[in-house]
Order: C-alpha cells, then sequence, then structure tokens
C-alpha cells in the first residue's frame, strides 16, 4: 500500500494542490498529514477544507494549535499571522456551518498516532507539538538517544521545514545525499518529511514523502511560488518576508 505523507502546508493552497495532484499521479492510496496546516499562507480556509477532504489522517501542529487557543513562542511575524489566520476562520464572509466544520476539525487533532511500530508526529516523540529535531542535533547525543528511546520502529515528523533521515547511531542525511529514497530496516530510523508550503532546505519546491512497502521515497514538486508570493504581498497583515523566503526556500 502507498501513503503518502506531508507536513507544514502553512495556508500555501498552490503548494498544497500541485502536490495533491503529483500524489494522485503516484497512485497513492491514503495520505496523512502531519500539522501545521495553516499560519503563514494566505488560504487557510481553503488549505483546510483540502486536508479534510483528502487526508485519512491528520496530525495537530504548533500553529494549528495557536489558531485554537493563543499562539506560544511565536516571532511577532509569526504570530501576526496567526491572528490573522483566526480572523479568516471566523470571518463572516464564509458560511457558519463550514467555518464550525473547520474548527471543529483542528479541535480534535491528536498529537500522535501510532500504528504497526510507525510514529506520526508533528514535533519529536518527546514533544509531538513542539520540540524541533535539527540535522544538527546529531551532536546532540543526550537528545538523540532520548528521542529514539520513545521510538518503537520508525518516527515520522515535520515541524522544522527540513527534511532528511536521523539514523540511530547518529548520522542525518538529506533527501539528495540518499538519491531521494531511504530503505525502511531493522534499525530505527527519525524522517522528516519536509515541506509543502514553506520549505527551508534551500529548494523552493514543496516536498513530501511516499511511503511505498519498506522504501520511502522524497518527492519534490514545484507550484507557482509567484502566485503564492503575490497574495501574501497582498495581505497587510502577513510579512512580505513570508512571501520572498518562498522563492529561496529559506
Amino acid at each position: 500500500m502507498k501513503r503518502a505523507l506531508i507536513s507544514d502546508i502553512h495556508g500555501n493552497l498552490e503548494a498544497l494542490e500541485a502536490v495533491l495532484e503529483d500524489i494522485r499521479q503516484q497512485q497513492v492510496e491514503e495520505i496523512y498529514c502531519l500539522g501545521d496546516i495553516i499560519g503563514y499562507g494566505p488560504n487557510p480556509r481553503e488549505c483546510i477544507d483540502k486536508v479534510i477532504a483528502k487526508c485519512r489522517v491528520t496530525i495537530l501542529g504548533n500553529h494549528d494549535q495557536g489558531a485554537l487557543f493563543d499562539p506560544e513562542g511565536f516571532n511577532s511575524g509569526a504570530e501576526k499571522a496567526i491572528f490573522w489566520t483566526r480572523k479568516q476562520l471566523e470571518s463572516s464572509a464564509g458560511k457558519p456551518e463550514d467555518n464550525a466544520k473547520r474548527w471543529d476539525f483542528l479541535g480534535e487533532l491528536p498529537r500522535s498516532r501510532r500504528e504497526n511500530g510507525f510514529l506520526f508526529v508533528h514535533g519529536s516523540p518527546r514533544n509531538p507539538l513542539n520540540e524541533y529535531v535539527f540535522p544538527e542535533d546529531i551532536y546532540n547525543q543526550k537528545k538523540m538517544e532520548k528521542l529514539f528511546s520513545l521510538v518503537e520502529h520508525h518516527c515520522f515528523q515535520g515541524h522544522t521545514h527540513v527534511p532528511g533521515v536521523f539514523t540511530q547511531n547518529l548520522n542525518f542525511f538529506s533527501p539528495e545525499e540518499i538519491g531521494y529514497q531511504y530503505s525502511l530496516s531493522d534499525e530505527k530510523a527519525m524522517m522528516n518529511v519536509g515541506s509543502v508550503g514553506q520549505p527551508r532546505d534551500g529548494d523552493p519546491r514543496a516536498c513530501y514523502v511516499i511511503i511505498d512497502n519498506d522504501l520511502v521515497r522524497y518527492r519534490r514538486v514545484e507550484y507557482p511560488v509567484e502566485k503564492t508570493r503575490q497574495k501574501i504581498y497582498d495581505t497587510p497583515e502577513l510579512d512580505n518576508f513570508l512571501g520572498d523566503r518562498l522563492l529561496d526556500g529559506r
């Protein structure tokens, strides 16, 4: 069975639509979303609707929670964006029943999911919502040992927007280094699936993964980034920087 894992859409409708089309062409049977459907981007309502329609499983992200409650630990640009996002989800321009459906969906999202030795989170095995696991953390042996002790077999996560594979012997491999695919084995591994809507690894293309039996394949998908960027520019409450960074994948 082919399963697609997407994460960190961040209200980027153009990127999400391009990824969903690529997923369709890959004949994927089901889609899991690892959180942060919203925040930063200009189309929060549309992105939530597509995730509701297309994803069998969705995990809560910190920006999703920030819209539900008060954002904590956000920089000023991210905080301003989440308050604007909240207004869009409460807007009288939408049908009340659609607004309620979106809020109910976000409010019922789990923080993690375990199945058949797989763990799915937004952040990390230790703190599913907020903890970052960056490539340089391979040099923090104590942190990595603790994280791997909480992984039964394999963990899939997002949050950093930096795709790649962490192995239990303290290595990190970017998708490029492993030919965009990784074979699951008896060795524990944590895999960051990258970001659909706001990549930060120097590649502006949307990123997601497909699990095909024991093979994890990274996919990069081009989308009309300038269209998304202009939407952000046209929204005074969203910092222009949030559009500019999309061009460079940073």
